[in-house]
């Protein structure tokens, strides 16, 4: 059966929000007790798992909680600002225009989220926006979000930046798609193995263009 619904992340795949994310996660440094992010600490840490930026962490691990908190509330105030990865509109709505069913999984705040949809003018690509408070229990939300709109698993592909993304989408049992513009290299992408690797937005209409849903060029 077509892959038909792709479900999205949204910061780093949908939302360029990598700026703005290390001025926060700067400005918390003293708080929290670590050395501002450098340029070469972005580089470096994008070649890494999600587990391994945690094990990594200068932060200790009871702080890390609170840490994330801080920076999702510090980010929700920006999120209005932000601009999607350019392609990324034209994408969507030639999505829409094969017929295909749309949504995103986030951890940042629904109404916030849909804010920056209305702001960019993506709100009529998307038919769902699934909020949840999660780190590495995605795939628990993936499934809530799948059950809640009666989707068939084998329809659907879940498009992420980073390691975890792929994770959650394999343990949900769906297919994956990770992309190269966002937080994790492709180099690190590729050892955990997705269905697909993505450089451009414009790749996702690759996906679903032929009727088994799968094109070869950009299996991995």
């Amino acid at each position: 059966m077509a892959l038909k619904v792709l479900i999205f992340d949204f910061d780093g795949t949908i939302a360029d929000s990598r700026i703005t994310l290390v001025k926060i996660a700067n400005e918390l440094a003293d708080e929290f007790g670590y050395d501002p992010v450098t340029e070469s600490d972005i580089v470096r840490l994008s070649n890494l798992s999600s587990k391994d930026v945690i094990i990594q962490s200068p932060i200790p691990a009871y702080k890390i909680p609170f840490l994330l908190r801080r920076v999702k509330r510090q980010l929700n105030e920006h999120i209005a600002y932000l601009q999607p990865f350019e392609g990324m509109k034209e994408a969507l709505s030639n999505l829409k225009k094969k017929g295909c069913y749309l949504g995103i999984i986030t951890s940042n705040l629904g109404a916030n989220v849909s804010l920056f949809l209305r702001k960019n003018s993506l709100d009529n690509y998307f038919d769902f926006v699934y909020s949840a408070n999660t780190l590495f229990g995605k795939n628990k939300v993936i499934n809530k979000a799948i059950d809640k709109h009666r989707l068939l698993k084998d329809e659907v592909i879940y498009i992420g930046d980073e390691t975890r993304d792929i994770e959650a989408a394999k343990k949900s049992n769906i297919k994956v798609a990770a992309v190269t513009w966002g937080f994790n290299s492709a180099s690190v992408l590729k050892k955990y193995n997705p269905d697909f690797i993505l450089d451009k937005p414009q790749e996702l209409l690759d996906i679903i263009e032929c009727n088994c849903g799968l094109n070869k060029s950009l299996q991995t």
